[in-house]
């Protein structure tokens, strides 16, 4: 009897045993659920793609551009050429980007559109200078280059700088809008009611020519290749044509790439390959194919932050 008794008591305690043992085993799945959510929040937590990331992956960049010969502008072919664009499509080229998308944009537009995201880069040999330092991150100068005045054959109203066009109220001069060369002619005394700004070079010409304006100006490699384009001997351009004299020195132009200010990465990998580019004598061979560019158009060892040292003064 007793030991009836005993065997049921060792046959209780064994399935006490098991029972706690399978309840334990329950306890442990909300352990493992627990860790993949960790995982899941850490996964969460990775820092988004950068752009130089995302255009690295996809081969393509999107560059925004004013279709201004020489610098940036589309071939009949729908294709992109220009002094810029030459630059950039062989700097991309080594950072493993082999495909540069078009963004035609009007000039004066191409900061707020790199801004609000339609394109990656501008690369319309835009002239770096404080103000747009302030809006961009330019990357070194691939250019320096100087302004010039087209004007009509015979130069009939004898200019031969932004200070005679100042002097001569009725004269009235255009430009591209968004062009530095606004702030040029008003720093000499040009008033802004003798300047008229146009969206972009061929129809400032065609104004010229219309005779809605007495001098087009713009930079010299774009004026003489407006002029070779146009095949007319009815204009030329001012000779001797005096560069302005901005805070006491004459203004001298150094045109480059421009990234937003949260693409630091992708300007730096930039600037690493196009210095490559400048060591190499190769940056004469991409400019030089180009009306306008010659040794003396390089930018020699100046830095963006050179021209914009207060704008740039954090840029590692």
């Amino acid at each position: 009897m007793h030991f009836r008794k005993f065997l049921t008591l060792i046959g209780m305690c064994l399935i006490l045993v098991l029972a706690i043992g399978a309840c334990g085993g329950d306890a442990a799945e909300p352990e493992a659920a627990d860790t993949t959510q960790e995982d899941g929040g850490d996964t969460e937590e990775m820092a988004e793609e950068t752009t130089l990331e995302r255009v690295r992956r996809e081969g393509v960049i999107r560059v925004g551009f004013a279709n201004e010969n020489p610098y940036a502008f589309a071939q009949p072919d729908g294709t992109l050429s220009g002094e810029a664009v030459e630059v950039a499509r062989e700097v991309f080229s080594r950072m493993g980007i082999e495909e540069m998308e078009g963004v035609l944009t009007e000039f004066g537009s191409l900061i707020p559109g790199l801004q609000a995201g339609r394109f990656d880069a501008i690369t319309a040999g835009m002239y770096v200078n404080p103000t747009r330092c302030e809006q961009v991150l330019f990357a070194d100068p691939e250019y320096t280059i100087g302004d010039a005045l087209i004007v009509a054959a015979g130069n009939p109203l004898d200019l031969h700088s932004y200070e005679d066009i100042a002097a001569n109220p009725d004269v009235t001069v255009g430009t591209g809008a968004g062009y530095l060369e606004n702030d040029y002619m008003m720093a000499v005394g040009v008033s802004e009611d003798q300047i008229v700004n146009f969206p972009d070079d061929p129809s400032g010409f065609a104004g010229l020519q219309a005779g809605q304006i007495d001098a087009w100006t713009g930079t010299r490699p774009t004026l003489l290749r407006t002029l070779a384009d146009a095949g007319t001997d009815e204009f030329e351009l001012a000779d001797p044509f005096e560069q302005p004299v901005i805070d006491g020195a004459p203004a001298v132009n150094y045109g480059a790439a421009a990234f937003r200010y949260e693409d630091e990465s992708l300007r730096q990998e930039f600037n690493t390959h196009l210095e490559a580019v400048k060591e190499e004598g190769m940056l004469i061979e991409l400019i030089g194919q180009f009306e306008g560019f010659d040794e003396g158009a390089l930018p020699g060892d100046t830095k963006a932050e050179d021209i914009c040292p207060d704008a740039y003064a954090d840029i590692e």
